[in-house]
């Protein structure tokens, strides 16, 4: 009788491991699913952000009228919701005062 309950309870390990098991690919097959459609998401809002960028710097003029460069100069957005034309190397140098405070707060 001992041997027998053991046996049962070693089936309704093995099959509630299973139905774990099955749980976890669906899981899985819906977490790939979700991950495919973000991605798809995350490469549309790039394209529409790159496009925006583009016609923004066929907008903008200089003092002379002149095209502004966009290899030159970047779009910068502050916390306050303001919006700047900067240099690309004064861009560059924030960044790495922003990755340095980031530092410092861990």
């Amino acid at each position: 009788v001992a041997a027998q309950k053991c046996r049962k309870r070693k089936l309704n390990a093995i099959l509630n491991l299973e139905e774990d098991v099955c749980n976890l690919q669906t899981q899985k097959e819906s977490l790939k699913k979700e991950h495919s459609q973000c991605s798809k998401l995350i490469n549309q809002i790039k394209q529409k952000l790159n496009n925006l960028y583009h016609d923004i710097f066929s907008r903008l003029r200089d003092d002379q009228g002149r095209p502004v460069n966009p290899r030159q100069y970047v779009i910068h957005c502050s916390s306050n919701g303001s919006v700047f034309i900067i240099p690309k190397h004064l861009a560059k140098s924030e960044k790495k005062q922003d990755n340095r405070k980031e530092q410092k707060q861990k």
